[in-house]
C-alpha cells in the first residue's frame, strides 16, 4: 500500500507551522502509517462523519487531530488540524472540515468540466 497524500486550501500547513518539532515528527509517522498501511487501528484513525476521518496523535500529554478524507480510494486529502483539549472533538472542528471538504469537491468538479 502507498497512499498519494495531498493537501488542500493550505490549512494543513498552516497547521503544522504552529507546532513544535517534535509534534510535526510526531505528526509525520502518522502520515506515514497512513501512506504506507491498508489498515490502521482506531488509536490513529477514526471516521468523524460523511466521509471526514481524523489522523490521532499524542505527543507529551497533548492530543492533536487532523482532518481528512479518501478521494477515488487512495489518495488521502488533509485539511484542518487542531490541538484538541477536551474530551470531545469540538462541533466547530468538525463543521469546519465538512465546509472544507465541500470546498474541495466543488473545485474538483469545476477542474474536470
Amino acid at each position: 500500500m502507498n497512499r498519494t497524500i495531498l493537501t488542500y486550501g493550505g490549512y494543513f500547513e498552516a497547521f503544522m507551522e504552529s507546532l513544535q518539532e517534535k509534534e510535526r515528527e510526531k505528526i509525520q509517522y502518522g502520515l506515514l502509517l497512513l501512506k504506507t498501511q491498508n489498515r490502521l487501528s482506531t488509536k490513529f484513525v477514526k471516521h468523524i462523519k460523511d466521509g471526514v476521518y481524523e489522523l490521532r496523535t499524542e505527543y507529551a500529554g497533548n492530543i492533536y487531530r487532523v482532518f481528512f478524507i479518501f478521494d477515488d480510494g487512495n489518495i488521502v486529502v488533509l485539511f484542518n488540524g487542531f490541538q484538541k483539549k477536551t474530551q470531545k472533538t469540538p462541533q466547530n472542528e468538525i463543521d469546519k472540515a465538512l465546509k472544507i471538504k465541500e470546498e474541495y469537491y466543488a473545485d474538483k468538479r469545476s477542474q474536470n468540466t
